[in-house]
């Protein structure tokens, strides 16, 4: 059996979930997410807990149980608590502004880059360097920060660019001069 699987995902107060046919909706106080929920996979909502089970033991029906599992559980995270991603701007000259709800980055480029977020997520910028990305959904978050990390990918010589915070970039050595 699924080790993922097999744990039931608690829900912490506030949050309620309701399943309809295919599809798993969860509610709390940072917004509603939908979860699908594929063949052979069951839910059994209960007061503080979904326990999930399995109609049979095929690969892909195990694959999914502990998927599905994840999932549920990223939902009621985001919906509770929500997720965060961090990102820092390294260079010289390089900084970013917000300018109404855009994001304003300048990166070396002869124009800056303006960058609209998506419906659900907020972006904060400290000291001009370091940029906040939060949301309720962590599919949405994740691709919001790649988004703008694509924009300026660190570079290996001076690691220069957009990275997200703690990442560490391989350094390679320059050019040995005589």
């Amino acid at each position: 059996m699924s080790r993922i699987g097999k744990k039931p995902v608690t829900l912490p107060k506030g949050v309620k979930v309701t399943v309809n046919g295919a599809e798993a909706v969860v509610e709390g106080a940072k917004g509603k997410l939908c979860c699908p929920v594929p063949k052979g996979i069951s839910l059994d909502v209960q007061a503080d807990s979904i326990v999930l089970a399995r109609a049979n033991d095929e690969a892909q029906t195990r694959a999914f149980h502990g998927l599905t599992r994840a999932l549920l559980q990223n939902a009621v995270t985001g919906v509770s608590e929500g997720w965060k991603k961090e990102l820092d701007v390294i260079g010289v000259g390089y900084k970013a502004s917000l300018e109404g709800s855009k994001l304003k980055l300048e990166l070396g480029y002869s124009h800056p880059i303006f960058y609209d977020a998506p419906q659900g997520i907020t972006l904060a910028v400290e000291k001009n360097t370091h940029i906040t990305v939060t949301g309720h959904d962590r599919q949405l978050v994740g691709q919001v920060a790649a988004d703008i990390r694509k924009f300026r990918k660190p570079e290996p010589y001076k690691g220069k660019g957009v990275q997200y915070t703690g990442e560490v970039i391989r350094r390679k050595a320059g050019k040995t001069g005589k």
